[in-house]
């Protein structure tokens, strides 16, 4: 096993960032590609959720009319992700980079 940078390699070959325990690649079917989203898919936070017992993490809020508590996650993401935006100006730019697929994915 390697160590060092973001992580340690594990069997499959997908890199685990440090602190994640999980894989991190898009491959591993626990992150959604770029086109599709951004983000994590219901596979990655269930494999999260395993590997961090007691993590509270969820999927997105991607229905066009949410309850209320999920509206409220749905609201503090975006605000979130819009200071993203502001720090990272050329991925603001880009239609394809991954904060604006997840913003769009997320209805922001």
């Amino acid at each position: 096993m390697r160590r060092g940078g973001m992580g340690v390699a594990l069997r499959g070959g997908g890199a685990v960032r440090k602190g994640m325990g999980i894989a991190t690649s898009v491959k591993s079917g626990n992150f959604r590609p770029t086109k599709q989203g951004a983000g994590m898919t219901k596979q990655g936070v269930a494999a999260y959720r395993r590997a961090n017992p007691g993590s509270k993490l969820q999927t997105a809020v991607t229905e066009s009319n949410p309850g209320p508590a999920r509206a409220k996650r749905r609201k503090s993401f975006c605000a979130r992700s819009a200071g993203q935006m502001k720090m990272y100006p050329e991925a603001a730019r880009d239609p394809n980079s991954r904060i604006r697929q997840a913003r769009r994915r997320w209805k922001c």
